[in-house]
């Protein structure tokens, strides 16, 4: 195992603590919305809302894309503080422990309920669990059928590692080729470049992949999305250390949301069905959907990293909390939405239960978890002893 070598505190990056923070803390208002829409999710509340599908559709194109760069972001400086072979230890510890521990004790209750609602399953989570969750096999088929034991939201934690790896194993190959990509990267992206050659990349995934590989979060066969999120991953990953370019990404700000704004209407025109479906049309959505996904990322980074640079105590809270209030969050939405299915309460007052339910439920678990050793690597967290000096920066998950 390498010796950890020391961060420059020059290379912190409190903007895009802040985004991490901002778009993990908007996955709770998220899925709670996903009770209220016409969308497929785990359960479903008694109400509909449909009127919040265009406001989630405003998130939904870029909100997890945005999470990778920031993470390929993360990823750079870490590399600055361990070695390859420790850094890669390190990263797994910190992602793979938590999938495991998630796998078979937080999201259970997530497969176990959605089976209740859907299925009317007759017998108590224990008898789920020995007898279904720990199948290792598709369950309940053909509706819904769920693999089982699963990741559900952890997906995201997958994906991670997976990238990380695949990163890694690319630099022990050649160790020079991250600095040389991301300088010749940078000078591309400059001026117009900056806007547009993404755009082209992710309307092309959207466009050729997507129709042929839907999102199924479960790794193989899911292509569109590790285009996506891999391109996002890199992107971050490369650009990390190239000042010029998160300077053009502040000057341009303006211009990506304007931007950002018209192909979001584009789309949502053509989504919206307002005007006659054809093939052109189609390819015309999905070139707009590709495009907003960029743009609208270039403007929360760039208006972020003009005005979201304030430290204090609250960043450095949330930036260690975030990762364990995702880790539970699906769970205790899930459990309180159950818990209000047949109160009869209407949705302006079942959905802020359920919201400060779950932010309850997140910061009661945090608070317990952060001060038991033991429990913190199940939650993501370091362990006190095993930090070493050059880690007071905190990054991104």
């Amino acid at each position: 195992m390498s010796t950890p070598q020391r961060l420059s505190t020059s290379e912190r990056r409190i903007d895009l603590d802040w985004v991490r923070i901002s778009a993990f803390g908007l996955l709770i208002f998220y899925h709670v919305g996903m009770l209220y829409v016409s969308w497929g999710f785990h359960i479903k509340s008694t109400h509909r809302l449909t009127w919040l599908e265009p406001l989630m559709l405003v998130l939904n194109p870029w909100r997890l894309s945005l999470l990778f760069l920031v993470s390929g972001v993360a990823t750079r400086f870490m590399l600055g503080k361990y070695r390859l072979g420790a850094f890669v230890g390190a990263r797994s510890a910190r992602l793979l422990i938590p999938l495991i521990f998630g796998m078979l004790v937080i999201v259970p209750p997530q497969s176990y309920l959605q089976i209740v609602e859907s299925l009317g399953y007759p017998e108590g989570f224990v008898d789920f669990y020995v007898h279904h969750y720990l199948a290792f096999g598709a369950q309940f088929c053909p509706n819904p059928c769920i693999v089982q034991p699963t990741w559900n939201h952890l997906w995201f934690v997958v994906y991670l590692w997976v990238y990380t790896i695949a990163l890694a194993a690319v630099l022990w190959l050649r160790p020079a080729l991250a600095d040389w990509l991301g300088a010749k990267l940078a000078i591309v992206l400059t001026g117009p470049g900056l806007l547009i050659l993404p755009c082209l990349l992710f309307a092309a995934w959207r466009l050729f992949l997507f129709p042929a590989f839907p999102s199924t979060h479960a790794l193989f066969g899911d292509w569109y999305n590790h285009a996506d999120y891999a391109t996002a991953f890199l992107i971050g990953f490369l650009l990390a250390k190239q000042r010029s370019v998160w300077s053009e990404i502040e000057r341009q700000r303006w211009a990506a949301l304007a931007l950002a704004a018209a192909c979001f209407l584009i789309f949502m025109l053509l989504f919206a069905g307002l005007l006659a479906p054809s093939p052109l049309l189609r390819r015309c959505a999905s070139i707009a959907y590709g495009c907003y996904q960029w743009l609208a990322m270039a403007a929360v980074l760039g208006f972020a990293r003009r005005y979201v640079t304030a430290d204090g105590p609250v960043r450095r809270y949330l930036a260690d909390a975030i990762f364990p209030y995702y880790i539970v969050h699906q769970t205790a939405i899930i459990v309180i939405a159950h818990g209000l299915r047949d109160s009869g309460l209407p949705a302006g007052i079942e959905a802020p239960i359920v919201i400060v339910g779950t932010a309850l439920t997140c910061v009661v678990t945090y608070e317990i978890v952060r001060r038991i050793a033991w429990l913190r690597p199940l939650f993501g967290l370091r362990t006190p002893s095993r930090r070493p000096a050059g880690m007071a920066q905190q990054q991104p998950a």
